[in-house]
């Protein structure tokens, strides 16, 4: 979104003729003007509901979802993980994140130091919309930014969980994005952007949320290695309980995510709404006849992650497709993801945790390619009459391809350089122990 300040009224000359005929051009003018920054209240308050609704993602639905993934020892750790990432990602987006993304800057790579520190923005200042003319107030805008860029990083924990330094993890989220997450912003989301520019279509998040964390996620998975008496040791959800309340609460703050990037309660949030419910839905079915199918029964733990999968998914189709794309959007993603999570991780030996990797990078994937098929007006989607879904499609793999080069790349460097500074994994008897104790000197449960 490219940001405006506020622009003041202006006079314009009269025309020649009766003094009535001057009054009523000046009006006009003055109208005209007004018209050029309409804020209102409905969009604003909007807005805030969904900044809201997606910090209800993080804090405490995807704490409470991996919580109840690990074993009881690590509750704690994964939600001061969560916790301090939240705090330490809001801290540095005002800081210089905002900037970095959307300072205002003419490269198509990053945002700048225009907006350091917040610098020129105030209680005037202005955010432009996606309808010419009308805005919303740039603090929310602000707001509602910085809860995408707080549950980034946080994704990323599900890969590696229980078996890394809390050190570690808040060096690497000041790191991480500062030079993976803030530039893709800016390259997809900003006008100025490299992506935007492309044509590339995310509504509310495919690259630059799930495959950018995905791909982090399985270079973290692989650098931190597998944890302690993995393929040995029974390590089973110790909370499924957890899991099912985590997983409900992102799909309730994903409305906020997806809807809330439409920036005005409009058409255009209702069309988001509707394609959340739906391939998520279709994603959970999706999942659940494939586990009683190949396995025999269909478990909550498979429920929940295609209730996520579909998520991911419809996040960068959301506010192009229609409700029949959103079906079979939601239903083939979980397909893939399922197939990624119980087979190919295994086949390949990598230890990501939670499925990170598995759901939110090839579910962003598949979402961020499918946008390009499903927004096509033969389709349902709401793509112009002479849309191309081979040119389309082709636009969104180059944008998928250079998420996964930038995200690949630096986070390997930045776990690398996390690793020589302060080190990424606990001792071994710090791990068996489990990491409650050993980092936070408390227990999630008392006997």
């Amino acid at each position: 979104m490219t940001i405006r300040s506020k622009i003041a009224p202006f006079a314009r000359t009269a025309l020649l003729g009766t003094l009535a005929l001057g009054a009523l051009g000046t009006a006009a003018a003055f109208a005209q003007e007004e018209a050029a920054t309409t804020m209102d209240k409905g969009d604003t308050a909007f807005m805030m509901v969904a900044t809201i609704l997606v910090l209800f993602m993080t804090m405490p639905g995807l704490a409470l979802f991996y919580g109840g993934l690990v074993r009881a020892k690590n509750m704690l750790s994964v939600l001061m993980q969560c916790t301090m990432i939240a705090s330490v990602v809001m801290i540095v987006w005002v800081l210089w994140g905002y900037s970095f993304a959307f300072g205002g800057g003419t490269s198509p790579f990053w945002g700048g130091f225009g907006k350091l520190f917040l610098a020129g923005v105030g209680p005037d200042s202005e955010a432009a919309t996606f309808t010419d003319g009308v805005v919303i107030p740039e603090y929310v805008f602000i707001c509602f930014q910085m809860t995408f860029a707080v549950i980034t990083p946080a994704l990323i924990v599900g890969a590696f969980a229980e078996r890394i330094k809390f050190s570690a993890v808040v060096l690497f989220t000041i790191l991480w994005v500062t030079f993976v997450y803030f530039p893709i912003a800016h390259m997809v989301w900003d006008g100025a952007g490299y992506l935007f520019n492309l044509g590339a279509l995310d509504f509310a998040g495919g690259t630059v949320v799930h495959i950018n964390a995905g791909i982090a996620a399985l270079v973290g998975s692989i650098m931190v290695g597998k944890r302690k008496g993995y393929g040995t040791e029974n390590m089973a959800p110790h909370s499924m309980t957890l899991t099912m309340v985590g997983a409900s609460m992102l799909w309730v703050g994903w409305f906020g995510f997806n809807a809330g990037s439409n920036l005005e309660a409009t058409a255009g949030a209702g069309v988001a709404m509707i394609n959340t419910f739906i391939a998520t839905a279709a994603a959970a079915v999706a999942w659940a006849v494939l586990e009683g199918i190949l396995r025999g029964k269909s478990s909550m733990l498979g429920a929940a992650s295609g209730i996520i999968a579909g998520l991911v998914a419809v996040t960068p189709a959301c506010g192009s497709i229609g409700p029949i794309g959103a079906i079979f959007l939601g239903a083939i993603a979980s397909a893939v993801c399922y197939f990624f999570v119980t087979v190919v991780k295994i086949k390949m030996g990598y230890d990501d945790s939670l499925d990170v990797f598995g759901i939110h990078g090839i579910g962003g994937i598949v979402g961020a390619l499918g946008t390009g098929v499903f927004t096509a007006p033969a389709l349902g989607g709401t793509g112009a009459e002479d849309f191309s879904i081979a040119s389309q499609v082709w636009i969104q793999f180059v944008a998928v391809l250079v998420t996964i080069v930038w995200c690949g790349v630096l986070s390997a460097v930045i776990f690398k350089v996390v690793d020589l500074i302060i080190g990424l994994r606990p001792t071994p008897e710090d791990e068996s122990t489990g990491l409650d104790l050993t980092s936070h000197g408390e227990v999630a449960y008392h006997s």
